[in-house]
């Protein structure tokens, strides 16, 4: 810890970005401008919708509202350093920094994958135990579900953080993405990795698994209980309560496992960007668009938030 201490202020990390693509450096940093303001206003629009609207202050909702929170958070960590690092010809980044982008996209992305799995957990005592569902989900039980989802981020990141700081570091280190990630913070190390590694492999299978479980088996319950309904309105009005939920679930985990699947080689690397851009960049700005396009509820808050400014006498 010592050495660490020492060397923490000679590390420089030189994120490459796409800084390979040149010609694509402006068109991208105009892309990436465009998705996070989309982002900021649809996650943010979300949260305020929800809050103004009596009839969405429900479980789901409010799980919903922190989703959009943590997607808020997760972009605006990332999206910045990314626009930044387009535009301008110094892409290099000291260790504190690093760290800090490092355990901030950490939490967020543990915190996101435990609340979805609590989303899927709501669906499943919504739809397969409606009778108790406001005994069940009482506002008690929502507020246990919600400390423990981010207490248990803060936990995983602090963890992968103590796992980096009890190695040494030392001079300039090269990571071609656009955000600082684990493996690039690791090859930079003078010492021996082991110990990092096996905390790093079993903190993210166990919260990758863990929550693909809890997902799992909940939408495998919904699904059984769904077919033996006998009215088909029944069962279109209960899959629709999940269609949301289950696009956001599969394009976050979809994306996660299949980085977890791309070899390390030079080959890949293109693959690995593009793919960490979608669930660090585009996955936060699709968030509120899948659920405000598929939800009733929301489509009505907003078209009366929109028609309001309509309704106000000129002059």
């Amino acid at each position: 810890m010592v050495n660490a201490a020492r060397n923490e202020s000679d590390v420089i990390f030189i994120l490459l970005g796409f800084s390979d693509y040149p010609e694509l450096q402006i068109p991208l940093f105009l892309l990436f401008l465009v998705i996070y303001m989309i982002t900021v206003a649809g996650n943010l629009g979300m949260i305020v919708i929800i809050r103004i609207n009596p009839k969405l202050h429900t479980p789901m909702y409010l799980f919903l509202s922190n989703l959009s929170f943590l997607d808020f958070c997760y972009s605006t960590v990332i999206t910045p350093k990314l626009l930044q690092i387009l535009v301008v010809e110094d892409r290099s980044m000291s260790f504190a920094p690093c760290i800090t982008q490092y355990s901030f996209t950490v939490i967020c992305v543990v915190t996101e994958a435990f609340l979805l799995a609590v989303m899927a957990y709501d669906r499943f005592v919504a739809i397969c135990n409606p009778l108790l569902y406001i005994v069940v989900m009482s506002q008690k039980r929502c507020a246990l579900l919600l400390t423990s989802v981010y207490t248990w981020g803060i936990i995983s990141s602090s963890l992968f953080i103590y796992s980096l700081l009890i190695l040494s570091f030392s001079g300039t280190n090269i990571i071609n993405n656009f955000l600082c990630e684990y493996s690039a913070i690791l090859s930079a190390s003078i010492s021996d990795t082991h110990v990092t590694e096996m905390i790093f492999f079993i903190l993210a299978n166990f919260d990758t698994f863990f929550t693909l479980i809890v997902v799992l088996t909940s939408y495998l319950s919904i699904f059984i209980t769904v077919l033996k309904m006998h009215s088909a309105s029944g069962r279109y009005k209960a899959f629709s309560t999940c269609a949301s939920h289950l696009t956001a679930v599969t394009i976050f985990f979809g994306i996660i496992l299949f980085l977890y699947c791309v070899p390390s080689s030079k080959s890949s690397w293109l693959l690995v960007r593009i793919n960490t851009i979608f669930y660090t960049v585009v996955i936060p700005m699709l968030n509120p668009l899948i659920y405000s396009l598929r939800n009733k509820d929301v489509k009505e808050t907003l078209k009366k938030v929109i028609e309001v400014p309509a309704r106000w006498p000129s002059g």
